[in-house]
């Protein structure tokens, strides 16, 4: 299986989706360079192209023509001399969800937790680049020593998800839940509310589960961390993915009545005060575009074309698409699943396509096909191009520190707290 850079330039000629049929791109846009989308407030093609940016987002200058015009052989060449000049100074961190153009260059590739982690054990380089977005870089920039400096290679790789979920929105929801619960234990010793936000979530948010008490959880470790916070909390505000908290505290036995959604445009979240008197986990309403193409009639489908395929999913999906799934995990564990399957086995996977793709190309026994036909991939993930590596690369040989990420001490300190806390809460076996 072609990457999915080649499979959309081929989406007029050859390519092919995995039941035989031409290939399809939710945007031709996405054939274009991610620089003819730099300065525009707009998440770019890809999943997340109809999701509404917030004013004041990050936005990248123009990237030099140079590296706009370099063939992408060009690119890898200077790639690699300037990693090889940089030496032990420089390392790449890579997202499972990058293109393989920019995997191929990573030191160390994996998700959210794995790639926190990693930002950890290199306390020798000078800079860390983070083939990610911006909120991973955050992350990195928390979590490093304070000589080391961290690189976006596209300032305008956000993520819709994390933006779903802002500082002033949090605050607001926190004061109602104060004032409906107070701030009292109970007799056990439990505060009447935790908060917990998914990594994919600003430096603010972060901090601002530090400061209460609460902590920062990612796909791999969320049930870990949901046991955290119940051995702590009488109930759990979870932001801001909606589909992460349902499913995995639908998973630890916590009904759905007690899961109420809170609509930070509304009063109480558009909810009673009895209905939150009575949840366990109060839900943000938000959502990964990515995991919101997959639906029950792709499984279905998947299930009716490869009768024994095996399904998993990223618990980032609607529940409606786990529970029709055989397995639900991390990218992480998506990967170790395929890795450890000794019989050739047709697996249908819903996550990232540039992920799905990768797998097929390093598992060839395996039939591996995205439940998703259609070539949709993240849309800031898309946006770190060979080009925006080269020129920061180069910029760091030339003694140029070029899109640094700098998280102020006052959001880091707090954040550090719950982000360590996450980092203990190791994901279950």
């Amino acid at each position: 299986m072609v990457s999915v850079d080649q499979t959309i330039q081929l989406i007029r000629t050859t390519g092919r989706n995995a039941q035989g049929q031409p290939a399809e791109a939710c945007s031709p846009a996405l054939a274009k360079g991610p620089w003819e989308f730099d300065g525009v407030l707009q998440y770019g093609p890809g999943s997340s192209m109809s999701d509404v940016i917030p004013v004041g987002s990050p936005r990248q200058g123009a990237l030099p023509l140079e590296y706009q015009r370099a063939g992408v052989e060009e690119l890898h060449e200077r790639i690699r001399a300037a990693k090889q000049t940089l030496g032990d100074r420089v390392v790449v961190l890579g997202h499972f969800y990058q293109r393989d153009e920019i995997v191929q260059h990573a030191d160390f590739l994996g998700d959210s937790f794995q790639l926190a982690n990693a930002a950890q054990t290199v306390p020798n380089a000078e800079a860390i680049v983070f083939c990610g977005v911006h909120f991973m870089a955050e992350t990195a920039d928390i979590l490093a020593q304070p000589h080391q400096q961290v690189i976006l290679p596209n300032l305008a790789a956000g993520c819709s998800m994390a933006d779903m979920a802002d500082i002033d929105s949090v605050e607001e929801c926190w004061a109602q839940l104060e004032a409906l619960y107070g701030t009292e234990p109970d007799a056990e010793g439990r505060v009447p509310v935790i908060p917990v936000t998914y990594m994919n979530s600003s430096a603010a948010l972060k901090g601002f589960c530090g400061r209460h008490g609460g902590i920062v959880c990612t796909s791999s470790n969320a049930e870990t961390v949901l046991e955290w916070a119940f051995e702590r909390g009488q109930r759990v505000l979870f932001f801001p993915d909606q589909h992460l908290g349902r499913n995995t505290a639908k998973k630890m036995g916590v009904p759905l009545e007690r899961m109420p959604m809170w609509n930070p445009r509304k009063p109480l979240g558009g909810n009673s005060g009895d209905e939150l008197l009575d949840a366990r986990v109060v839900l943000w309403h938000g959502f990964c575009s990515v995991h919101k193409r997959f639906t029950p009639e792709q499984v279905a489908q998947a299930r009716a074309e490869f009768p024994g395929v095996r399904v998993i999913v990223h618990p980032e999906c609607p529940m409606a698409v786990v529970d029709a799934a055989d397995e639900a995990g991390s990218t992480d564990y998506i990967r170790k699943a395929v890795a450890a399957a000794v019989e050739p086995t047709t697996f249908a996977i819903g996550t990232e396509i540039n992920m799905v793709n990768r797998l097929a190309a390093e598992f060839p026994q395996h039939t591996i096909f995205c439940l998703d036909p259609v070539v949709c991939p993240c849309s800031t993930m898309y946006r770190i191009h060979p080009g925006y590596l080269a020129w920061v690369l180069e910029g760091l040989v030339a003694g140029e520190t070029l899109n640094r990420i700098e998280v102020p001490e006052t959001v880091a300190a707090d954040a550090r707290v719950a982000l360590e806390r996450m980092l203990d809460a190791k994901p279950k076996a």
